[in-house]
């Protein structure tokens, strides 16, 4: 695998790992993240690192495999210049089936490199 495109998939795990971390100390409960600002913006920084990333390889690469890849991508942009169209559900779907699924992806990429 290109150093390069490794680099970025770890990028990209280091940021599904760090959202985990997030609720690692307590209940993963959608009223407590609705209410805590702090970890809704670092959920959203994550998913610029992710989607950037995913975007960075694809440059490289335009056929690299990787589930939901335009998603990803497409969600970042949504974060970064829709930011006022994320909701706290939208994040919250993120965190609950997204992001673990994407976790799951790249850790299978890197594991058969």
């Amino acid at each position: 695998m290109d150093e390069y495109i490794e680099k970025h998939l770890v990028d990209i795990l280091n940021a599904t790992i760090e959202v985990e971390s997030y609720f690692a100390n307590t209940p993963k409960l959608f009223q407590n993240f609705q209410n805590d600002m702090l970890r809704q913006r670092a959920v959203e920084r994550n998913v610029e690192i992710m989607g950037e990333a995913i975007n960075r390889i694809l440059k490289v690469d335009p056929h690299f495999e990787l589930a939901n890849a335009k998603a990803i991508i497409n969600t970042r942009n949504r974060v970064i210049h829709g930011y006022d169209s994320v909701t706290t559900e939208f994040l919250w779907s993120l965190i609950i089936k997204q992001i673990p699924a994407l976790k799951q992806d790249v850790e299978k990429i890197l594991s058969n490199k």
